[in-house]
């Protein structure tokens, strides 16, 4: 993909130009955007609605000590009273947040939701923001090597040309996953709730992680991890009136893991969470699960959701690091809600 290899040299020669420039020359470049679209489009519009979104978070929250207490990003206004949809760690646990306007003033906003399965969050400024919102397009029609533009609010290259190199499942060693996230590149370093922006100025995705392998193979290449904007639309009049979800929650164990060679080793286990409460440590193996062979971390989730709900038991068979054998073992771990672990926000 020639795009990618020239992306970075090209990312920093637009960063010369006007934001506004950037964003016209990215949309004009591509050779599927038709007239009308092209005259649709408003690069003013689109720079503007990506705003800042900062957070604090208290202390002894559950997040704290790998997240932070003080959490900047960015965040996109997608409606016309002040609502910025950003990803959800930015604002994790947050007793208050703010965002950054088009004219880089503070304005104070309201918690709104999270939501674990998605990863997204949604903040409202509690006054006007006089911003016109993006529209959200269509992730489901966004295929590999498409076009696209990466928003963020600040930085040294706020607005980056891309291109998708990747649609695929996601598993997050934080028991996250995803059918089918967006993976672009080159990399954008102000990730954190950025827009990904079709070539008809709407919006995709929102930017959530940094990754050494947006292009897999034998040579893997860095890029960004989006979350698609279709996963919003089924579930946002819920978030807004409930500030989550009601669908019932998969079982949570609170295990961090590492991926080698189709194993899964545990790095961490969470303070107070399941696994914790199991025995389970730093260092034990994963071997399967109810007794049926793990390949992967994202085959693990799916094996533990697949035994019912958060609260269910959810037998673990394991390889434990001080066993002296290598002997697998099953542990029963009696699972959680996430959300009942955290110290959210009420109105979460």
């Amino acid at each position: 993909m020639r795009v990618v290899s020239v992306g970075l040299s090209v990312a920093r020669s637009l960063g010369r130009l006007g934001l506004t420039a950037v964003v016209a020359i990215a949309v004009s470049a591509s050779a599927v955007v038709d007239a009308r679209a092209e005259k649709e489009i408003n690069s003013q519009e689109i720079v503007n609605a990506v705003v800042g979104v900062t957070s604090m978070v208290p202390d002894d929250a559950r997040s704290a000590q790998t997240l932070g207490t003080m959490r900047a990003g960015n965040g996109i206004v997608i409606d016309d009273k002040g609502l910025v949809l950003t990803i959800g760690y930015l604002i994790l646990e947050a007793a208050a947040a703010a965002v950054t306007d088009a004219d880089g003033d503070l304005v104070p906003a309201s918690l709104v939701a999270y939501d674990h399965n998605t990863g997204f969050g949604l903040v409202r400024a509690t006054k006007p923001l006089r911003i016109k919102p993006l529209t959200l397009g269509s992730s489901d029609a966004l295929p590999e090597g498409a076009p696209v533009i990466v928003v963020s609010k600040g930085g040294p290259v706020p607005v980056m040309p891309a291109q998708v190199v990747s649609r695929r499942q996601f598993a997050g060693y934080w028991e996250y996953m995803l059918d089918n996230a967006i993976f672009t590149s080159p990399p954008h370093p102000q990730f954190g709730g950025a827009a990904l922006i079709a070539t008809d100025g709407r919006l995709v995705g929102v930017g959530s992680l940094i990754v050494a392998d947006a292009i897999k193979g034998e040579q893997p290449f860095p890029g960004n991890m989006f979350v698609p904007i279709d996963m919003l639309k089924p579930i946002l009049r819920e978030l807004i009136s409930n500030g989550r979800t009601r669908e019932p929650a998969h079982p949570w164990l609170g295990i961090y893991t590492e991926e080698n060679g189709g194993r899964l080793f545990i790095t961490r286990v969470a303070k107070g969470g399941p696994a914790e409460a199991a025995g389970i440590k730093p260092g034990d193996i994963i071997m399967g699960v109810a007794g049926k062979r793990v390949t992967g971390m994202a085959d693990f989730l799916h094996k533990v959701w697949a035994t019912g709900r958060a609260g269910v038991e959810v037998p673990i068979d394991m390889v434990p690091l001080d066993g002296g054998e290598m002997k697998i073992t099953t542990v029963k771990v009696h699972s959680k809600d996430r959300y009942d672990w955290l110290k959210l926000s009420k109105g979460f």
